[in-house]
């Protein structure tokens, strides 16, 4: 069983940053695709940014790209998501995720099968 855990949430002002970590439980971690996700009050869950095992295969959603950056590293079992320029619509419950099903850089929600707990990022104007 994989346990991811998210921290790095919090306030912050519009074109601030902010980062975001996730641990894993385990260390076959390593081997999997992982995603950062986030759902707004009243909104769909999103996908915002995926990396591939190796870390070598970037992919994120438009909305974020050129101001977030996803990033993993292997020897510690944790994800990032470094969060620059925030906008107040940028305000959601982020949560990482990890595919043990998918190879390459999966963007549907129901391609990952373990999720965090989810982390607040609220962003003021």
């Amino acid at each position: 069983q994989v346990q991811l855990v998210e921290t790095g949430g919090g306030l912050v002002q519009a074109g601030g940053s902010l980062r975001l970590s996730c641990a894993a439980s385990v260390r076959t971690f390593s081997s999997y695709p992982m995603g950062w996700f986030r759902q707004a009050p009243g909104k769909e869950r999103e996908f915002v940014a995926g990396l591939s095992w190796r870390g070598d295969i970037t992919y994120y959603a438009d909305s974020v790209k050129g101001r977030f950056t996803i990033s993993r590293d292997n020897a510690k079992n944790t994800v990032y998501l470094q969060m620059n320029s925030l906008k107040p619509e940028d305000t959601a419950v982020y949560s990482c995720a990890v595919s043990s099903k998918f190879a390459g850089v999966p963007r549907l929600g129901t391609s990952y099968d373990y999720w965090g707990q989810g982390t607040q990022v609220t962003v003021s104007s």
